[in-house]
This record gives C-alpha cells, structure tokens and sequence, in this order.
C-alpha cells in the first residue's frame, strides 16, 4: 500500500471517528485517543480572526434560530447548485433575481410539493437528523447542494464577514456568518463537524472539526476572551476520495453537498422530543414560506414506541392555509403600498376558539402548543424567513383586542419593502428586530392600520364579544350600598367617585338599546376565478366617485365572485393592482400634471384587502405630493384565470376633515371616565333564561375558558374595563358554603352574594390600580426561556385561582356580612 492510500485511508477513519461520536464527551474520547492529530499547532481561528469570539456569540439568541440559519444555508446551497447545473453564473444579470423566481426557474416541478409523496422526496435534498441519547441529543444537518472543494472550506464554510452571498440575489444569505452562530450552542465545548463535496463530484471530500479554544493557565492570565477555531492536518484541510459513504441519512448515501454536525445541541425545553414533531414544529414557525421543503428524521433507537419518525415540514403557512385546517377559523390579507416603507403584506389567521368537542381550555392549549411554541404572535418574515417578532403583548397593548390574544397570528412579508427602510429594521443575526425609529414608525403604523375600528380583526373581536354578551347585574347600587354601609378612607371613596363616576344618588343603569334585526342577505356563492369587476358606486366615468380628505383616508369598495383567499392561496394565487392613468391639478393653469407622479405611489398609500364575501376594499391616503382640488384617474385591475377585469373611475383630493374640539366639560374632566363595569354570572350549564348569566361553552366558544379552578375573567378594551365574569361553580365558592353545615337558603344566598361582592370589588380595585398606576406585568419563565408580558386579564385571572380568592372571603367577613344583613 502506498503512502498516499495509507494517508487517505487515515483521514476517512478520523472523519468516521468524528461522525459517529454521539456527543460532545465521544468527541473528547476520540480527541484523546489520537493527540499527535489534535496538537493545538493544528487548530487555527475561524475566520482568521482570533477575536472572533464577539462576532460568533453576538449572534443568534436562542439555538432554535440558530439551527434556522443552517437550514437556509442549505436551501441556499440547492438553489446554487441548480443555478451552477443549469450552465448559469448566479452572479450574472442571467440568474433568477429572487428566491420565488428561483424555484420557479430551476424546479418545473414545485407545483407538486403540496402532495405528500412528492413534497417528501424533495425534502430529502435537505435533512435533520437526530442523533445521541434523547437528554444528550445531537443534530446532523445535510444538504445535496453546491458543496464546497476542500481547499475552499476556509474561504467558505470557515470564514466571517467575507460577504460571499452579497451579489447573488436568490438566496438568503449575505454575511457569510449567520451559519456560525449555532456553534455557540453546541455543548460546553461547542464542538461542530464539517464536511463537503463538490457538486460535479470532483475532488476529494474534505472535512474539519470546530470548536471553542481552551483556554490553558498562562493564557487566562493574559487573555480577556477564548476563540473558536478548526483543525488541519499538516497545514491543510483533512481530505479523503469517496464516491459515496453511509451516513445514515434518510433514503439515501452522501455522494456529494455538506454534512455538519452540531454535538449535544441544546435544544429548549419544548423541543426537546421526538424532533419529527417538536423541532418540527418551531422551525415550521421560523419558516414561514421556505422556498424548499425539509425533513426532520428521529431514530427508532431514541424512540422505539414513535410511529412517525420522519415528517417533512415546508412552513407555517401552508399548515395554516390548508383547505381541511381544523385550527383556523379564517385568515385574510391586507396588502400595502406606503411611502414609509414601499410594499408589505400582512396576514391575519384567526383561530377557532373551540376545536372540536375539546374544551376551551383544551383548545387553547392546543393552538399554543401547535402555532406558538416560542410565543411568536406577529412574524417578520424576509423569503419567508422569519426575522424578528412581536409576543401577543402587541395583540393586547397595541391592537386592544383581549379576546384575540391566544387566537391571532399575524404574518408580515417585508421581502418586497425599501431596501433602504427593510435594512433598519433587522439585526445581522436576523433573528430580532432593533429599538430604531424605523421599527418604531412599523409597529405604530400596524397598530393603526389592523387596529381599526372599521378593519376586519375589530369585526371579528366584537363577533367574539356579543356572543358572550348579556345583560349584566346592577353594579352601581352594588357599589353604593358598599359605599353607605363599609367605613371607607375618605381616599378610597374618592378613588371609587372619580375613577368610575359613581352615582351616589341614582343607581339606575342604562338601558340596552335593542339591536335592529339584520336584513336578510342572499349567501354568496364564490368561485375560484373572478368573472367580474365592478365598483360599489354609481360611476359615470367623469365625476370622482370619491372625495378623499387630505391627510386622512377614504375606503373604495369593489364587487365580485371570487373566493375569499384568492390572494393568499398557494395554488394559483391572483392579485388586484392600482394604477394611476390622469392627473388634473387644481392649479391656476389647469390641465393635466403627469411629469414626477407617473406612479400610484407618487400620490396615494394604498391598503388592498383581500375579497370577504365578494367585496375587495381599498384604501387611499393621500401623501405630499397631491393638493386640495386635484383630480386623479385611476385603474384597479383584478385579474383572473386568463384574462383580467378593470375598473376605471376619478377621485378628488378634498380639505382635510376638522377635528371636533373637545367641549368646555371634557376640558374640565381631569380623571378619565374608565365607566363602571358590569358582572356577569358564569355557570358550568345553562341557566335557562336567567338573567345576569352565561354558561362556561357560551364564554369557551368566543375564548374565555371557565373550569372549577376560574373564580374571574376580566375583559378590558381600549383600557377601560367592561365586564367581570364571576364563576358561580367555582370550587372555591363550592368550598366556602360546605364550612356551614345544613345551610338554609338565605344563608347560600348570602355566601353568594359576598363571594361576587367580593370578587367583584377586588378585580375593581387591583384593575383600577395597576393601570392607573401604569404597571407591566412580567412573567418569568422556566429552563431560559425568555420573559414574557402578562395580560392584566390574565394576571388577575391566575391571582384569584392562586388562593387570593379564598383569602378575601375567609377573612375580615364579619363587617360585609353585617353590612349586607343591613
């Protein structure tokens, strides 16, 4: 055997050595066993760079958005191979300008991925497997992609900053670091295999280990921070000729891409089983619309009882948007065109409050687990990766629509925004979003326009809240009698007057104005491709069919037949564009003005909503380059299966509306009326008529869970208090009345009524006080997981099962007893 083999033949044993160690404490078993390899002469810095460690752990914040980062290195990779297969420079004016355009380009057959058998063969370009003991687990990441020759790794794989991706517009990287990121969580060692081949399969097939430099005696006296650094061997990447070699990948031998091997990876809590299922999951959520499907792989070894080992996952969308979503109860668009930002689409998916015969309490756990396991409500997303997040603190605070809190996620695409705006709003590491004026500017704009009192989602939260709506219970005299018979501190008294303008000399309520029975409306009966377009309003073709306020807005409505997902739907999606065709200036020479506004944009904001029920509003908002006076034509477009439909009508910028001055008595009204909060009276079963009650499947049907353990469940909207559901077969009142014996009927009647005088007054005043107070309540969580914002709803909700209710009625009684008797 020559040298040459016996050389080859050495570094393909030290390459299986490394693979098949399961953890970090293998790897350290197999760097002991051969030191003449592992000398520190042959490890180097990653990147060249020996302070690299502030590039590498300034990165990612959690590992599940570390592990995104190798996976879209992998969808980059394919999508470079095909562009190299298809005789195409990626840097070329000839390569696909996207990643949509890519896929279109270079897989003729993705039309097919949403049927299970063809998705799954094409997610074994791309694999995750599991691999370790199940509390030790490590990940192997593979790809089929571009690959890289061994003499190329340090300009690759093993670089930082070298933007190698910044001219190649169809793949998601740019930095060439973002892959580096998952090295910080990998053990105490942080110990990370590479290796690859080059697509065309020739050259060798190389390979190096990473890991965190350990520091010895002398150099901690010296050094302020370790490095991360690869291994060669005799001054080069270790290299081997291989054909093809049993990885144990999934339906397939490694002839040619990239393995890496990521040891003792710390997975969080949640994702911590089975990964066909639970890592699956969250990285379905970080990516939303991946270009590529994927598939995650667990080991019979590590779950011998487990049926389904292997799952593909191709995004949180097409989870959502399938035709058969037991979840989703609707979602809907809204497409934006803003002189802030340029184009956005954001997307609402409403979920159902009741999932088939489960509980409320059932359900809502169950959305938790299924679509928000990392408490992601509001998604980010560049070419479908997410970036950055918002909790369901924005759906409470922001939107101020508590009964969507656990059932509303929202999707924003800022893949088609500014470039100039999109690249202040993300950090490098794209897992988060930066405390800038620019993600200031987004957030308050998505708060204006989703939280619309006219928008779908106030529709949907006001749906939601009639259902559970009923004639409450006579608070003001149950105030007053507390306020004449209970010694108060004349400060209390005062907090009771002025915060909730209680009458002490009328305690009559309003009376609920009776609601008008709706007219009957034909059912629509929608298509899939629209046969026709047509405005709401009378349009003559020459005068505006709408005034449009300068510095507001104003909504156009448009009719047609097409489905309510047209937009959205993965299959065949259609779309509604605005143009602009005339401009007539109300200027002293009059006439046409084309010149610097040749573009819908150059004139309006424009807000298209997805179609609801055979309507497609859109909204328009002037911007500075229009005038009072000026007219302007316009075209919508609504296209369809082969041919499109328009609507050609002129509009007129008007004066602004006056905003109304507030009255001489609200000038005066130093303390906010936050009214007076009705209770209602929540049973396990219907009452059957009774008024002032509700039961626990009416309250779980719009989101409010109520089991025996719930005493209360505020609601609050637009920071005022509304109503207080009180459990009335709660076990706490159940175990109040069992400490008399033999009660008679006036004395349940009177537990009863200082259990809701009790919880009543207390959800009052705890309300009343954090808020006026300005208090924000912070949860924090187990095993790392970030801190997360409490709901005031919520928090007071716990409180009470947390014992408090059983402190307020067990102590301090006698004077309320007397009170009431009195």
């Amino acid at each position: 055997m020559t040298q040459h083999n016996q050389s080859s033949l050495n570094r393909e044993q030290l390459f299986k050595e490394l693979y098949y160690a399961d953890t970090e404490d293998e790897i350290d078993k197999v760097i002991n066993a051969h030191s003449e390899i592992f000398k520190q002469e042959n490890w180097y810095p990653l990147g060249d760079n020996e302070n690299n460690f502030g590039i590498i752990e300034n990165q990612q914040s959690n590992p599940i958005a570390a592990l995104i980062e190798k996976i879209t290195n992998s969808i980059d990779a394919v999508l470079m191979r095909k562009c190299l297969e298809a005789g195409i420079d990626p840097k070329s004016e000839e390569a696909p300008k996207s990643m949509e355009k890519a896929k279109v380009k270079f897989f003729e057959n993705h039309t097919t991925w949403d049927l299970p058998g063809f998705r799954k063969k094409q997610s074994e370009s791309i694999q995750i497997i599991a691999d370790g003991p199940r509390k030790n687990t490590s990940l192997v990441i593979y790809d089929d992609g571009e690959g890289q020759h061994p003499e190329n790794l340090e300009n690759t794989f093993l670089s930082l900053l070298r933007g190698n991706k910044n001219e190649i517009h169809f793949v998601q990287g740019k930095y060439n670091m973002g892959g580096s990121g998952a090295i910080v969580f990998c053990g105490k060692k942080r110990y990370q295999l590479i290796g690859s081949k080059r697509y065309d399969n020739t050259g060798k097939f190389g390979f190096t280990l990473i890991r965190e430099h350990p520091l010895d005696k002398e150099e901690e006296k010296v050094k302020k921070n370790t490095w991360y650094e690869y291994l060669k061997v005799d001054r080069e990447i270790p290299a081997f000729h291989a054909e093809q070699q049993d990885l144990v990948l999934y339906n397939r031998r490694f002839t040619t891409g990239t393995i890496i091997k990521l040891y003792s990876y710390d997975l969080p809590a949640g994702s911590r089983s089975v990964i066909s299922r639970d890592l699956n999951q969250s990285i379905n959520e970080h990516l939303f619309e991946p270009i590529l499907p994927v598939i995650t792989v667990d080991k019979k070894e590590r779950y011998p009882d487990d049926r389904n080992l292997e799952r593909d996952l191709y995004g949180l969308k097409r989870r959502l948007e399938r035709d058969n979503n037991r979840y989703v109860q609707e979602y809907f668009s809204e497409n934006f065109k803003d002189s802030l930002f340029g184009e956005m689409k954001v997307t609402c998916y409403v979920f159902k409050a009741k999932i088939d015969d489960r509980s409320a309490a059932d359900s809502r756990e169950s959305i938790q687990r299924e679509f928000f396991k990392n408490n992601m409500s509001v998604l980010f997303s560049i070419n479908g990766q997410v970036h950055g997040h918002y909790t369901s603190e924005f759906i409470t605070r922001s939107l101020k629509m508590s009964l969507l809190k656990n059932y509303l996620l929202i999707h924003v695409d800022c893949t088609d925004m500014d470039l100039s705006f999109r690249k202040e709003l993300f950090m490098a590491s794209r897992d988060r979003l930066k405390d800038g004026e620019e993600t200031r500017a987004l957030r308050e704009f998505l708060r204006d326009k989703l939280g619309s009192k006219q928008g779908r989602l106030a529709e949907i939260e006001k749906q939601r809240k009639n259902a559970i709506s009923v004639e409450g219970g006579d608070t003001t005299e149950l105030l007053k009698s507390l306020a004449n018979n209970l010694p108060m501190n004349p400060e209390l008294m005062q907090l009771l007057s002025q915060a909730f303008k209680l009458n002490q000399g009328n305690g009559k309520q309003k009376k609920q104005t009776k609601q008008n029975k709706k007219p009957y409306k034909e059912p629509f009966n929608p298509k899939r491709f629209p046969s026709y377009l047509k405005l709401k309003t009378k349009n003559d073709g020459f005068k505006p069919v709408a005034q449009i306020p300068l510095g507001g807005d104003k909504a156009i409505y448009f009719e047609t037949d097409v489905e309510d997902h047209y937009f959205d739907r993965v299959e065949e999606p259609g779309s509604m564009r605005i143009a602009l065709l005339g401009f007539k200036s109300n200027n002293s020479e009059g006439g046409n003005k084309l010149g610097s506004v040749e573009e819908i944009e150059d004139v309006f904001n424009v807000n298209i909503s997805s179609p609801h029920e055979g309507t497609i509003k859109v909204n328009f908002n002037p911007t500075k380059k229009v005038d009072v006076g000026d007219a302007l034509q316009i075209k919508a477009t609504l296209n369809g299966a082969g041919e499109n439909f328009d609507q050609i009508f002129w509009v007129k910028v008007s004066d602004r509306k006056a905003s109304q001055q507030p009255s001489k008595k609200d000038q005066l009204s130093q303390v906010p009326d936050l009214g007076l909060p009705q209770y209602i009276l929540a049973y396990e079963k219907d009452q059957q008529g009774e008024k002032n009650t509700i039961s626990w499947d009416q309250l779980g049907a719009s989101g409010v869970p109520m089991s025996h353990l719930t005493v209360v469940y505020p609601i609050a909207t637009d920071e005022k208090l509304e109503t207080i559901y009180i459990n009335m077969d709660s076990a706490v009142l159940r175990d109040f009345k069992s400490k008399t014996r033999n009660p008679n009927e006036e004395q349940l009647k009177l537990a009863d009524q200082k259990y809701i005088t009790s919880v009543y007054l207390h959800t009052l005043f705890l309300y009343t006080v954090t808020k006026n107070r300005k208090y924000k309540v912070i949860q924090e969580k187990e095993n790392g997981d970030p801190d997360v914002d409490v709901d005031l709803n919520d928090y007071l909700k716990d409180l009470f099962e947390s014992h408090y209710a059983e402190f307020i009625l067990n102590f301090g009684s006698d004077e309320l007893m007397q009170s009431l008797e009195d």
